[in-house]
């Protein structure tokens, strides 16, 4: 019998993407007894809730199995790979930007890594005007940067996965790849417009 969908459940057009990164073995494997997609929707489901991970409700995978998949994760980096590459996705700009978000984008803020003619002709050519966020040459005492905002949104957003909350965990290692977990799902939707527009394709 088919569970109920819980809000943190990885979508269709999430998990085409992610699925590649987690895939550590082929689906016809014999050991894997469960759902791959499933076992991701536990672990997603524990760092959103921050339930311990013997109290799994019954209709996901049991814990120990999911424990013991993000532990093959972690020590494939998996979450880490989907982090930098969703980075790079989201900072394409020009033609990808403007496809994927109907021609929609006036404005782009960037890092000083965009400073130069070349970015803002190629920004320019797709109607986008660059604005590059980089601190003053000359400064003194505490400077406020445009678009701080973000940064301190990014925190509070890790701050609603109940799991990053507190320190729940023994190990260090295990909560910097929760974080890693974590900053995937707010990426994947960030980049659902573009996933979706993939997928199509």
């Amino acid at each position: 019998m088919e569970r109920k969908p819980c809000p943190s459940d990885v979508t269709d057009d999430e998990w085409a993407f992610v699925a590649p990164y987690l895939t550590l073995i082929t689906e016809s494997a014999p050991q894997r007894e469960h759902s791959l997609r499933e076992v991701f929707n536990g672990l997603r489901w524990l760092v959103r809730t921050s339930a311990p991970w013997r109290m799994m409700p019954h209709d996901l995978p049991p814990w120990h199995a999911v424990y013991q998949q993000t532990q093959r994760w972690m020590a494939a980096c998996c979450f880490e790979a989907i982090v930098h590459d969703l980075r790079r996705l989201l900072r394409e700009l020009a033609a990808a930007v403007q496809e994927a978000t109907g021609e929609s984008v006036e404005l782009a803020y960037v890092d000083q890594g965009y400073t130069g003619e070349a970015a803002a002709e190629d920004a320019a050519q797709q109607g986008i005007q660059l604005g590059v966020v980089k601190l003053p040459e000359a400064k003194k005492g505490f400077v406020l940067l445009p678009r701080r905002w973000v940064v301190e949104r990014s925190f509070a957003w890790l701050a609603r996965f109940r799991r990053l909350a507190r320190d729940y965990e023994r190990l260090p290692k295990m909560l910097a790849a929760l974080h890693f977990v974590v900053f995937s799902m707010l990426m994947l939707v960030r980049a659902a417009p573009y996933l979706a527009t993939l997928a199509s394709q």
